[in-house]
């Protein structure tokens, strides 16, 4: 069965730091590029950054500079740094796998960040 199951979200004051988790299971982990997106309230779902099956990042421009996409291979884990955090980055955040050359894809359920003082 597969799984994606996001972690470490929760409520931090402004300027905080915040590391989510995605940890897969049920398909061939290394195979696949995994995404972080957001939805804010009220708002469309929005691609953050994307990890390659090799390790390449790619962040949107707003994000740049204040967010980290890794991969843990080993632990079919990928984690998401999130630095400098405004109450504009308050969002449902979610993490996607896109297999490499099948395009299949599979969400997880989403983690809430709140940043508020």
């Amino acid at each position: 069965q597969v799984q994606l199951v996001e972690s470490g979200g929760g409520l931090v004051q402004p300027g905080g730091s915040l590391r989510l988790s995605c940890a897969a299971s049920g398909f061939t982990f290394g195979n696949y590029a995994m995404s972080w997106y957001r939805q804010a309230p009220g708002k469309e779902r929005e691609l953050v950054t994307y990890i390659s099956a090799g390790g390449t990042t790619n962040y949107a421009d707003s994000k740049k500079g204040r967010i980290t996409n890794t991969r843990d291979n080993t632990k079919n884990t990928v984690y998401l740094q999130m630095n400098s955090l405004e109450p504009e980055d308050t969002a449902v955040d979610y993490c996607k796998a896109t297999h490499t050359w099948r395009k299949t894809e599979y969400w997880g359920q989403g983690t809430q960040v709140t940043v508020s003082s």
